[in-house]
């Protein structure tokens, strides 16, 4: 895979940000899923929202594939259009758990041996939906299995971040308007 200079870059700010802040926790106060089934969290999730980070500024129709590794971890691609370069960028990892696999806790890693937090703070009986937030209430995401969310479910997760202490007013609504042509 060729790397664009905007994926470097995303790459770095990650690692770097993950190296200096060791960023594996949980935001304070709040706890991960329980009775989580990885098995049923694979395959594609589409971001909805997110909260602004320069990994992410200028992407849009955002999705994460996850798939099952032989060592036991979940393998991560994430994709987005970037506006700017009119082209798809690409980044992939690693996940493992960081308990047990029956808690939505998991580091991620995108850049060699640095990892970061990826906490399922809150995920539907069917897993449809999903609030994913990453060590601290900087970073907030939410997801679907499908590139819509009706207006009901979007203000239910949206109320439960709020009173998790995320900063919602400032949520970055994903647009999906393209077919990506690796999905």
């Amino acid at each position: 895979m060729i790397l664009n200079g905007k994926l470097l870059r995303l790459l770095a700010l990650v690692s770097l940000s993950v190296l200096l802040s060791s960023c594996t926790g949980i935001p304070e106060g709040l706890s991960a899923v329980r009775q989580f089934d990885g098995q049923r969290y694979l395959g594609t999730w589409y971001e909805i929202a997110r909260l602004d980070h320069s990994f992410e500024r200028g992407l849009s129709n955002v999705s994460a594939q996850y798939e099952a590794r032989d060592d036991g971890g979940i393998t991560v691609i994430n994709r987005g259009f970037d506006q700017e370069d009119n082209e798809w960028s690409e980044a992939r990892g690693k996940a493992y758990y960081v308990e047990t696999p029956d808690i939505g806790r998991l580091k991620v890693s995108f850049f060699g041996p640095f990892y970061g937090g990826y906490n399922v703070l809150l995920l539907d009986s069917e897993y449809q939906y999903a609030l994913v937030s990453g060590p601290d209430r900087d970073y907030l995401w939410i997801l679907a299995r499908s590139k819509t969310l009706d207006a009901a479910t979007r203000d239910i997760l949206v109320q439960q971040a709020t009173d998790f202490g995320f900063a919602t007013r400032e949520l970055v609504w994903v647009k999906h308007d393209r077919e990506d042509p690796m999905l």
